[in-house]
This record gives C-alpha cells, sequence and structure tokens, in this order.
C-alpha cells in the first residue's frame, strides 16, 4: 500500500516506542515540510541582512532560532492537520497509517502535544522584536484553519501559501524591524511557489481525493496541471528576482524549469520526488541570496 507512514527508519530503530507515534505524528521522519517552512525565513533574513538596519552579531541566532522554530511548528501544524483530518485520512491509501486515523495515538494525547509544542514556540517567539512576535500570532489562524480548506475549495494549496510562506515577512521583520516591500515581494513570491509544488505533491492522491469528496487544485486542474504549474513557478520567479534583484538567483529558476521537464503527473511516485526536489529550490535561493 502507497503509505506515508514507513515503520523501517530511524523513529523505530531510536526512540523508545511511547515516543515513536508522536514522532510519526510531527512527520520527524520527513523533513521535508521543515524545509519549505524554514527556507522563506531564511530568504527574509539574509536578504534583510544586507541592508543598512542589519544586526550582524544577531543573524545567526535568528537563522538557528527560526530553525528551531520551523521543527517545532511544522510538528504542531501536523498535528492540527490530522486531528481536523482523521475521519478523512482514513479513508485515503497514503494516510490511512498515520497516528491519529489509525488509533495509535487518541485526540487527548494529540492535544496535548499540541499543547506542548506551541509553548515551546511560544518561547522561541519571544526571543523577537514585537512586530516579528505579532507577525507570529497572526499566523495562528491560518495554522488552525488550512487543513479545514480541502472541504470548501478547490484551492487549498494557496492557503498553504499563505500559512508556509509567513516566515518571509518574520524573517524579515525580526532583522529590520519592519515588513517593507521585498518582504512583501518574497511573501508572494513563496505563495506561488507552494501552489506549484503542492498541485505537484496533491497528484499523488487524486483518485483517493476524488471519491473521498477532498478538494485541491490537483483535481480542479487535472490534465492542465502541468500548464498551471508552469505559470505559477514563472511567476514565483518574477517575485523573487524583483525581491533580491540578483543574477544569482538564476540556477534557482532553471531548477524549477527541471521539476517541469522530469514530472510524471500520472505517477506518484514521480509527484513525490518532484515534491522533494524543491528542497534543492530554496536552498539554491539561499545560495543565491548568500552570494550577494
Amino acid at each position: 500500500m502507497h503509505t506515508d507512514i514507513k515503520r523501517e527508519g530511524w523513529i523505530e530503530k531510536i526512540l523508545p516506542p511511547v515516543l515513536r507515534p508522536y514522532a510519526a505524528l510531527a512527520r520527524l521522519d520527513r523533513p521535508i515540510g521543515i524545509w519549505l517552512l524554514l527556507l522563506p525565513g531564511w530568504w527574509a533574513i539574509l536578504l534583510a541582512s544586507n541592508k543598512p538596519t542589519r544586526m550582524d552579531g544577531e543573524v545567526w541566532e535568528f537563522l538557528v532560532l527560526f530553525g528551531i522554530g520551523a521543527v517545532v511548528m511544522r510538528a504542531a501544524g501536523c498535528v492540527v492537520n490530522d486531528l481536523w483530518d482523521r475521519d478523512l485520512d482514513r479513508k485515503v491509501a497514503r494516510t490511512s497509517l498515520r497516528p491519529l486515523a489509525s488509533g495509535e495515538v487518541t485526540v487527548r494525547q494529540a492535544a496535548v502535544f499540541l499543547a506542548l509544542l506551541l509553548c515551546i514556540g511560544l518561547v522561541i517567539l519571544l526571543q523577537f522584536n514585537a512586530l516579528t512576535i505579532f507577525l507570529g500570532v497572526l499566523s495562528l489562524p491560518l495554522i488552525a484553519i488550512y487543513p479545514l480548506m480541502k472541504r470548501f475549495t478547490w484551492w487549498p494549496q494557496l492557503f498553504l501559501g499563505f500559512t508556509f510562506n509567513f516566515g518571509a515577512l518574520m524573517g524579515w521583520s525580526a532583522v529590520t524591524g519592519s515588513v517593507d516591500l521585498p518582504a512583501l515581494l518574497l511573501y508572494s513570491g513563496g505563495i506561488f511557489w507552494t501552489l506549484g509544488y503542492d498541485t505537484i505533491y496533491a497528484h499523488q492522491d487524486k483518485e483517493d481525493d476524488a471519491l473521498a469528496g477532498i478538494k485541491s487544485t490537483a483535481l480542479l486542474f487535472g490534465e492542465k496541471s502541468r500548464g498551471y504549474v508552469a505559470a505559477f513557478f514563472c511567476i514565483a520567479c518574477i517575485l523573487l528576482f524583483a525581491a533580491c534583484q540578483s543574477l544569482f538567483l538564476i540556477p534557482a529558476a532553471l531548477h524549477l524549469a527541471w521539476q517541469l521537464y522530469a514530472w510524471k503527473p500520472d505517477d506518484a511516485e514521480s509527484s513525490l520526488r518532484i515534491f522533494k526536489s524543491n528542497r534543492d529550490f530554496g536552498i539554491l535561493v539561499l545560495l543565491g541570496l548568500a552570494a550577494i
């Protein structure tokens, strides 16, 4: 069965049995989500640190705090997602063995785990300035409502974009104490990037989603998905180039072109592989910013 819960990874080999379901619930064995949440924040920190308002001694501290925060808040987002979706997850082959869907973790246990994660996230958030704290709190409703969007709209990938790229605003504000045009361009570019990569990801579940009544851009676009993803990636590149004003982002743009060439929309393994390669795109953008 095609499932995203693997029982032969490091979680099973290293962690004691009592912790394994929680690590699986937090998707700690699949760090791609951490990368995709973290990288927009790191982009903004590096771009903002090249401005006259930079605080050189704190940049590395910000990068580390954002790294820890991404691990914690991605885990929290996964718990929220699985709490909302536990009944739907049972109907989809890829998600039917998730801890809440399978009954391995109870709703009460998941709620306590979520509270612990949010407390850790709050401690991290309080290390930043007032505007960044405000933005962090502002992102919480997005984390809470995103999992519901697949029930009401064909565009849940757009709401994921709003949520996952909030770090671009927070990273910029952490360094500068403000939210300026480059941060808004990074945020907007990240949203279109997410629209592209999460449409690719959603192609894994097209048949099951249709049967379960789950909406997605993959189902909305159907056979036209490659064209839509190409448009989203093009807009993302334009916005990122506008934010950074550097040709060092060309390798990242070429990587997106490769994704479109290599992707086979009707092959679940291809969709997953191309989706995961977006970590490499994000790192290429990061290296381009470091070279400015």
